[in-house]
C-alpha cells in the first residue's frame, strides 16, 4: 500500500508528483497491466525465464565494462 502524507505548507500538486514517482518506482502500473488479463502458467514461466536471461546478460555486460 503506497501512502504519501502531505507535509505542512506543502502544495497538493507537489504531493501528487511525489505519489506519481513512488508509483513509478514500485512498478504498480506494470503489475496492474499484468493482472488485466489471464496469463497461462506456461506463458508466465516463459516470461520470467526471458526476463532472467535479459537480466543475466545485462549484468554480464556491466561486469565486462567494470573490468576495462
Amino acid at each position: 500500500m503506497l501512502t504519501v502524507t502531505v507535509r505542512k505548507n506543502e502544495a497538493v500538486e507537489k504531493a501528487i508528483r511525489r505519489l506519481k514517482k513512488k508509483v513509478d518506482r514500485e512498478g504498480v502500473l506494470k503489475i496492474v497491466r499484468q493482472h488485466a488479463y489471464y496469463e497461462k502458467p506456461g506463458e508466465k514461466r516463459l516470461r520470467k525465464q526471458k526476463a532472467a536471461r535479459r537480466n543475466l546478460a545485462r549484468l554480464q555486460r556491466m561486469g565486462a565494462r567494470g573490468m576495462q
